[in-house]
């Protein structure tokens, strides 16, 4: 047996296991002072490799305080792992300490652990940020041994990342001897992650450690009756199937890449459960109790299916699990590789999952994802600069806890990598926008939350103090109204803009519950159950992107009629017609086709760059053509295409996507379009230039956001060049639009568009084109008008005459 203290070696050897190598590995690094960053399967044990070192420490040389952070990316998460953490340390009769901290913790207990901390604290980047904003955290951080973050990929390359990189640098300026961990089972790029672990961006500092691999997963690409639709995302068609899975296995998990989609498909799944099987529903919108309750069911296996949305992605080990179902394409192998690790989460048994392709692309897709996984190939990660925002934030967070020099702080801040190279210029740009919100907010008072004297930086009235612990956070959500019953039970949130929608009887399904409105009041919707048809919430903000390693493999599909045996018949037949019809295009090419259908002139481009990217170059497009006199009536974008559609033939599309569109119609439209003030509304909540709350009140979605565009507007006309727009336009063109992917898409169009003019619609054409009017359609009635449309357009386009 290893060197491990008797107690962990009598626990292992009660279970009949041995501790794995990878898990060793870890302790000897962690005896040796150093940063690790752990890569191992789901199953392998990385939460134990990430304890192991502190639970063998503690008991060899007990000591009272704050011993190890772990930071997870998810409230879920640490509940989760605090429940199993702590039956190993009870079984063990350990006397450690284990606790949570989130936004969900109660006050008195969070004051309680300021007091006494615990030898493990759990928590979140924003609820460790906040701690750090108080007088007393030098104090309860001065021991601290080591922080591990779990699943860092799913935060390190985001504004989550930069904060917690950030708070990194401030505990290791706070304990030296600090000693950082980094987990995950999909890791693409384990330098860019050793580096943006270590302090000051020392890669060499970050010993990498390979997971021992597990058996390889067990996908099969659900097809009802061996057909594909030619319409959907959703994988809705399936529910039969679905449910007939659900009754073979123990327990599964659904997932769905949208909350909207989450209740849909229950509701689906319901009306098929015939054998009446207790299944649920989880998503970040329903209240916290609904979803507690959910995971403990779980956790006891008491459901059969549990339908959810990325509120499950990641850790969370529910051993009862043996089956993972994908609706809808999964649209990157690294997020179906963690979703495919909630099966089993045994390393010597095959996880077994299940995807339901939408439509015929999502075939592609799906096979394209399962090739990855197989290959081992991840999607990439992209890092970037640290955000100013975030910076503002986590400086005013500091100013919080104890007056600072300027010198010292940007020492601090650079030893985070996200932030190495910021110049000295823009940090004062960043410390005066904190002083007094810019040249031209600088007569309101509000606004003036930092004091510079006698070289320290400190806060200029206690009641900012309390504003930014209100305020502070990362994630912005989209204005929201509570649903709740008239007796005060609260189901969860729904976005004020579908709310608005609602009026006095209308019915909608949320929590897996047919709702009934009753009235809307400023913030709350009150609801009663009912037992009537029902609509389904929608919800903003950007979809899923199509990773650009997934688009490149449906890509090669396409140019390799070599792979299309491996196909079901009728995707086979599709691209067989297409390629007698017109052109599929190589990989690098950019297919644009045009022709008339029933008096519109037709265009689709196949760009395979994402929904967000199509999304975006559609408006562009419109725009130009009718600056040309084309007359468009609209477009409609997938993940694969862009389709427009007007009164006059596009016969020169070159000029429509020539690059410069990128200088001139994008500014112009992002400018005047509400993406800009949708950034800025984010960018000024987390710089902490408007608050959310006062205390003792919230302030509601639409009250932040008239207080956002007043700003906007003085801003864009006074101070263009203000911080915060500076944030907000790298928001919008990085997050929002994809620009990225657009300028690539445009650079190919420039090199390698191929312009095939047809006298009807095409097969590769039916998917996108089965859109549109899809988003006026809400009765039954409609859905049936527009199968029979799709079918109707997908027998003109499989003609080979």
């Amino acid at each position: 047996m290893p060197d491990l203290p008797a107690p962990l070696i009598a626990w292992f050897a009660t279970r009949g296991w041995t501790p794995r190598r990878h898990q060793l590995d870890m302790l000897d690094r962690a005896r040796a002072g150093r940063h690790a960053l752990l890569v191992a399967t789901t199953g392998a044990g990385k939460t134990l490799s990430g304890f192991l070192p502190t639970l063998a420490e503690l008991i060899e040389h007990p000591s009272e305080g704050l011993h190890t952070l772990y930071v997870s990316p998810l409230k879920a998460l640490a509940i989760d792992i605090q429940r199993n953490l702590m039956t190993p340390v009870e079984q063990m009769d350990l006397p450690i300490r284990v606790e949570a901290r989130t936004g969900d913790t109660p006050s008195d207990r969070k004051a309680r652990q300021r007091l006494k901390p615990p030898h493990i604290l759990l928590t979140t980047p924003e609820s460790l940020s906040l701690l750090l904003s108080y007088p007393d955290s030098a104090l309860i951080f001065a021991n601290l041994r080591c922080i591990v973050i779990d699943e860092v990929h799913a935060f390190a390359t985001g504004k989550r990342g930069d904060l917690l990189s950030l708070c990194m640098a401030r505990l290791q300026k706070i304990s030296p001897s600090l000693r950082r961990v980094a987990l995950s089972a999909t890791v693409a790029d384990p330098g860019g992650y050793r580096a943006w672990l270590a302090p000051d961006g020392d890669i060499d500092a970050v010993d990498l450690v390979i997971g021992e691999p597990g058996a390889d997963p067990n996908i099969a690409i659900l097809l009802p009756n061996g057909r594909v639709p030619w319409m959907g995302h959703s994988g809705r068609y399936a529910a039969e199937q679905v449910m007939a899975e659900i009754e073979l296995h123990k327990t599964s998990i659904v997932f769905c890449n949208t909350r909207s989609l989450a209740e849909l498909i229950f509701q689906d799944l319901w009306k098929v459960n015939t054998l009446s099987l207790p299944i649920g529903v989880h998503h970040g919108s329903l209240a916290r109790e609904a979803r507690r309750k959910v995971e403990q069911a779980m956790a006891d296996g008491r459901l059969r299916a549990l339908v959810a949305t990325a509120s499950l992605d990641l850790g969370v080990d529910w051993g009862d699990v043996d089956c993972v179902i994908q609706m809808g394409a999964p649209k990157g192998s690294s997020r179906l590789l963690q979703r495919i690790g909630r099966a089993n989460h045994r390393l010597d048994e095959a996880s077994e999952a299940i995807v339901v392709p939408g439509n015929r692309f999502e075939y592609l897709e799906a096979r394209a994802a399962l090739d990855a996984v197989e290959a081992g190939e991840l999607d990439p990660d992209i890092f970037r600069p640290g955000a100013l925002d975030v910076l503002a934030q986590h400086v005013m967070a500091c100013a919080c806890a104890a007056p600072f020099r300027r010198d010292d702080m940007l020492d601090e801040v650079r030893s985070a990598l996200p932030y190495s190279a910021l110049t000295g210029e823009l940090f004062d740009r960043v410390l005066n926008f904190i002083r007094d919100g810019g040249y031209s907010l600088r007569a309101y008072d509000r606004f003036k939350r930092l004091t510079e004297e006698d070289g320290f930086w400190r806060i200029s009235h206690p009641r900012f103090i309390t504003q930014h612990r209100l305020n502070a956070g990362i994630i912005v959500e989209a204005t929201m109204l509570t649903v709740r019953f008239k007796n005060g039970r609260t189901l969860g949130r729904v976005e004020e803009a579908f709310a608005a929608t609602l009026t006095p009887g209308d019915t909608f399904f949320f929590a897996g519950i047919s709702c009934e409105v009753e009235r809307m009041d400023t913030e709350d919707l009150v609801v009663r159950a009912s037992s009537r048809p029902a609509r389904i919430p929608t919800y903003g903000g950007a979809r899923m992107p199509l990773s650009t390693s997934l688009a490149d493999r449906v890509r090669a599909f396409l140019a390799t009629p070599g792979e299309w045996p491996r196909f079901p018949a009728d995707v086979r037949e599709w691209l067989e017609i297409q390629l007698k019809r017109s052109v599929l295009p190589e990989p690098g090419q950019l297919l644009v086709e045009t022709f008339p259908r029933e008096g519109r002139h037709y265009m689709v481009a196949y760009g395979f760059e994402g929904w967000n990217a199509h999304q975006s170059l559609g408006m562009l497009l419109t725009r130009r053509m009718d600056a040309a006199g084309l007359k468009p009536l609209g477009f409609v974008a997938n993940d694969y295409a862009i389709a427009t559609y007007g009164i006059e033939p596009v016969t020169d599309p070159a000029s429509l996507f020539s690059a410069d569109i990128l200088e001139h119609e994008f500014v112009d439209w992002v400018e005047r379009s509400h993406l800009l003030k949708r950034a800025f509304r984010e960018v000024a909540v987390i710089g902490g230039l408007v608050e959310r709350q006062h205390p003792g009140k919230r302030k509601t979605g639409r009250q932040v956001t008239f207080s956002t565009d007043l700003i906007y507007d003085v801003l864009r006309k006074y101070e263009p060049g203000h911080l915060l727009l500076q944030a907000a336009w790298a928001d919008a063109r990085a997050r929002m639009t994809d620009v990225g992917r657009l300028a690539n898409l445009l650079d190919r169009a420039a090199e390698t568009m191929i312009h095939v003019d047809l006298p009807r619609v095409t097969p590769l054409a039916v998917p996108v084109l089965t859109l549109i009017g899809r988003e006026r359609v809400a009765t039954a009635g409609g859905e049936d008008a527009l199968l029979i449309e799709a079918e109707a357009l997908a027998a003109e386009a499989m003609r080979v005459d």
